[in-house]
């Protein structure tokens, strides 16, 4: 929910406070050229856990001008750890992590333009979310939703920043569609059998640090037409083991992303996966678009259980389970893992 007056205007650029720039326009690489040009600049950012968090607070205090974040989930106590725009009142409230995140931002820097959307990012609005900004940064956390970024990212020639993290391991890399390789060159597919997830060995907040300071940087190059200073890396560290490695990758000739153009991920032609990382839960999404009013729903279910919410969603305990429903139909299911056991519960209680 957006209530100012929008990106910011040339004059209003013009008129920018150098006092609170002051010691990023001391820095010879951005100077006071550079920062009219992120205070000019739009970004998008899809997901904002841990990752998204550090990204959204790191450009808007540098002044990035408009900041769209993409992201589906709600602030629960588990996340404060590592979430740093989060507050305790935003987990008690169960506030989408979008929602939270505009809020915060827009104390923190006026001068920028927020548009926090609760939404799933999925092939049907992948295009619409993007399009028109000048660079994405990733803070999702699974590989379906990175390979979708790649694709929407090769397609419309919009750079993008790839970044993960799990444990006290991070790694990043920036994709320049059609002048380097892209992420389906460097992983043709996603690990398969057992590797480390947040849910089984967790994740420190100093390795999601480093991983945003890097990608942030870049999409500070990027967005000064600084491509020349970018790493050009695979660039990966253990902040605990005190390991830190850059790979130089190729473009694969026979990528089927950057070099067929073959976008399997946004076409819907690849696979989905419902689980929802650190989360022991698991995503259900209509076939259909839906908009449910949910203070009907909430008396439809009061009959079966406790049920709490606010403007944003609803939440409501069915045995070891809880529900999260939001407005168009999209429902969390905590307490599995199973992705069938989830649709059963969604199918008797929110629809078919």
């Amino acid at each position: 929910p957006q209530t100012d007056n929008g990106p910011r205007t040339t004059d209003s650029i013009t008129q920018m406070n150098r006092e609170r720039y002051s010691r990023q326009i001391l820095f010879h690489p951005i100077g006071a050229e550079g920062q009219e040009k992120l205070l000019a600049s739009r970004v998008v950012i899809l997901g904002c856990g841990a990752l998204g968090t550090a990204h959204a607070a790191a450009l808007a205090r540098a002044g990035v001008g408009t900041l769209r974040i993409v992201d589906r989930d709600y602030v629960e106590e588990s996340n404060l750890q590592r979430q740093t725009l989060f507050d305790e009142a935003d987990a008690a409230s169960s506030l989408p992590k979008a929602v939270a995140a505009e809020r915060k931002l827009r104390q923190i820097n006026s001068d920028v333009h927020v548009e926090g959307l609760v939404t799933d990012f999925h092939g049907a609005n992948a295009e619409e979310l993007v399009r028109g900004f000048q660079v994405i940064v990733d803070g999702t956390d699974n590989f379906e939703a990175r390979y979708l970024v790649n694709d929407v990212a090769v397609k419309l020639g919009i750079p993008w920043v790839y970044g993960a993290v799990v444990g006290s391991y991070a790694m990043t890399l920036t994709v320049l569609p059609g002048r380097g390789p892209c992420l389906a060159c460097v992983f043709p597919e996603a690990p398969r059998g057992l590797h480390d997830t947040c849910d089984t060995v967790g994740v420190i907040a100093p390795a999601v640090h480093w991983a945003s300071a890097i990608q942030v940087t870049e999409t500070i190059k990027i967005l000064l037409g600084r491509e020349a200073e970018l790493h050009g890396s695979l660039m990966t560290a253990d902040v605990w083991k005190n390991e830190f490695r850059q790979v130089k990758p190729k473009r694969d000739p026979k990528c089927r992303a950057c070099v067929a153009r073959e976008f399997t991920h946004l076409d819907g032609s690849a696979p989905t996966q419902a689980a929802l990382c650190g989360r022991g839960a698991v995503q259900i999404r209509p076939r259909l678009p839906q908009q449910l009013d949910l203070v009907e729903l909430k008396r439809r279910l009061e009959q079966f259980g406790t049920v709490r919410g606010n403007d944003y969603l609803l939440r409501f305990a069915v045995g070891r389970c809880e529900l999260t429903i939001f407005p168009d139909g999209r429902t969390i299911v905590k307490g599995t893992d199973d992705p069938a056991a989830a649709r059963v519960l969604y199918a008797k209680y929110v629809g078919a």
